[in-house]
């Protein structure tokens, strides 16, 4: 079961600098094959199909608890990119062409289909795609490709951190790289415990060291590198067998917290009249708030 919470994991800014490409470059993080979802996916039917949990509770934990952090970064990543289009056009009459600004972006299915909001879509417009899950139920083989999943996400996010530098992009890919490289290390301790093999010794690739991102700084120095979170409560604390000892990068203690991390409140969306979005008059908003007042008693 899952349990959702009205909040964003990090505060995003919001600045009135449209840029449609920023937000097509973050579409990676949402629907590539690096991606968000691709990463959620994984995680998620890995957990719902694991053999013998009870007696490899730890790994189970570990797969399980992270597929509910990676619900929160989808959502993230969905948050970035709308942010990035905000204020991309106004409100004109049709014959006055409204939506123009977009005709000529790289992405102009923005427009078309989603209301200048995100997409289960990579960079380049294509869908994301059910194929991007492995799941062979070999428990060794399922952390191995875990292992290379996030290293190959860490490249990507570093890639659009140096794609764009706009402000709700760059906050959010700063944050990520910090988590990301938590899963990083958490699935290297993993595959060490199953094989006593020292995975970390293919620790970096790429390297683990954010000191070239301004913007993971402030998560750094809070200690988010170092902390895994059973996002739930009571349950998945067996993870505490893996992440535990020294962060392979600063030496930081590793802790397991238990629960989800505090979130913050997520910003109202505006209206965008010229994309007949939420396509509600004031007319409409009286008629609904009559009727829901008569269905509640209230007159």
């Amino acid at each position: 079961m899952f349990k959702r919470f009205d909040e964003i994991l990090i505060e995003i800014p919001q600045v009135e600098r449209p840029d449609p490409n920023a937000a097509a470059a973050v579409q990676e993080l949402m629907g590539g094959k690096f991606g968000e979802m691709s990463t959620l996916n994984n995680y998620l039917f890995q957990s719902f199909n694991f053999r013998a949990k009870k007696k490899l509770k730890p790994f189970y934990d570990l797969v399980t608890s992270i597929t509910a952090e990676e619900l929160g970064h989808v959502e993230l990543v969905a948050h970035a990119v709308n942010k990035c289009q905000f204020g991309s056009t106004e409100y004109k009459e049709p014959d006055q062409t409204p939506l123009n600004p977009f005709k000529d972006m790289r992405n102009t299915y923005f427009a078309l289909a989603g209301a200048q909001s995100a997409l289960p879509i990579d960079s380049m417009g294509r869908p994301w795609s059910g194929e991007y899950v492995f799941n062979s139920g070999n428990l060794i083989l399922d952390l191995l490709h875990n292992f290379f999943l996030e290293c190959g996400a860490r490249a990507h996010k570093m890639k659009v951190y140096e794609l764009t530098d706009h402000p709700a992009a760059r906050e959010v890919v700063g944050y990520l790289l910090v988590r990301g490289g938590v899963h990083v290390v958490a699935y290297a301790k993993a595959l060490e415990m199953a094989t006593g093999v020292d995975v970390s010794k293919l620790v970096p690739i790429p390297s683990l060291s954010n000191k070239a991102f301004t913007e993971t700084h402030k998560y750094e120095s809070k200690g988010l590198h170092t902390k895994l979170y059973t996002n739930s409560e009571g349950d998945f604390t067996a993870i505490k067998q893996i992440w535990k000892g020294p962060h392979p990068e600063d030496g930081q203690p590793l802790e397991v917290v238990e629960g989800s991390p505090k979130g913050h409140p997520i910003a109202e969306a505006p209206e965008v009249p010229e994309e007949f979005a939420p396509g509600i008059s004031e007319e409409d908003f009286l008629e609904i708030a009559a009727r829901l007042q008569k269905a509640a008693g209230i007159h």
